[in-house]
């Protein structure tokens, strides 16, 4: 089981997220339990003032760092916990991580806004994660990003663990192609192989097919120089399908 805070300025944000499909069955098993927490509530004036001007001056404003520090003193201690800071600075957040962070306990998503939070944050934090190269209004739908992500990767929340296995990212590839009812489609068909019942052939063609994609969509994640011999064979045996 793993537990999620969200320490946010919009708690609503994630009321409607957390109540549908794959996160709803999540909590319903118990296999992940989440708590919203709104950073406002540990702020000390009487507008419950989260952001002020930056020093040296400069648009925009800046999270204050006190009543985050004071929402995070609020939680229990506990054994493998990690505090995360969502921001577009942070390490790139991708399947491994994903999987890496399945394996806690505990995690506590800080969601900043505006021109971001005070610098001093990054005393009180484990590190910080970034969902992309691009910049939102806001750290909360990045933290729906990585429970969402997360979430699946935990015993009991999918029916069927296999899924995660041959998901996108899962060995350094994309998905291979997958095709369902009707097998014909206005001008376009299920590839044969996959109607002909020999589950080893399949077996390679979904290898093949998977190779292929990233090669041309993603070479970031494959280089065609680091592809074993069987792989090559398995480009060469499939490179008319």
């Amino acid at each position: 089981m793993v537990h999620f805070d969200i320490l946010t300025l919009f708690p609503s944000a994630f009321s409607s997220y957390i109540k549908e499909s794959i996160i709803k069955r999540a909590l319903e098993k118990g296999a992940v339990t989440i708590n919203i927490i709104d950073i406002r509530d540990f702020t000390n004036d009487k507008h419950r003032t989260v952001d002020d001007l930056p020093y040296g001056g400069g648009p925009g404003m800046v999270m204050k760092v006190e009543p985050i520090v004071k929402a995070l003193e609020s939680l229990p201690s506990s054994d493998n916990k990690k505090v995360i800071l969502l921001s577009p600075s942070g390490i790139p957040f991708n399947q491994k991580k994903a999987k890496e962070l399945s394996a806690l306990s505990h995690i506590v998503l800080i969601c900043g806004r505006y021109e971001g939070i005070d610098e001093r944050i990054v005393h009180f934090i484990d590190e910080a994660i970034s969902i992309g190269d691009y910049v939102l209004t806001g750290g909360e739908l990045p933290a729906m990003v990585v429970i969402d992500a997360v979430s699946r990767l935990i015993p009991g929340v999918l029916g069927d663990i296999d899924s995660t296995i041959e998901e996108s990212f899962s060995d350094n590839l994309l998905e291979y192609p997958q095709y369902t009812r009707p097998r014909d489609f206005r001008m376009y068909s299920v590839p044969e192989i996959l109607t002909s019942g020999n589950h080893e052939r399949i077996k390679r063609w979904r290898r093949a097919m998977a190779i292929r994609k990233t090669l041309i969509i993603r070479p970031d994640l494959l280089k065609e120089d680091e592809l074993s011999d069987e792989d090559k064979k398995l480009l060469e045996e499939f490179k008319d399908e």
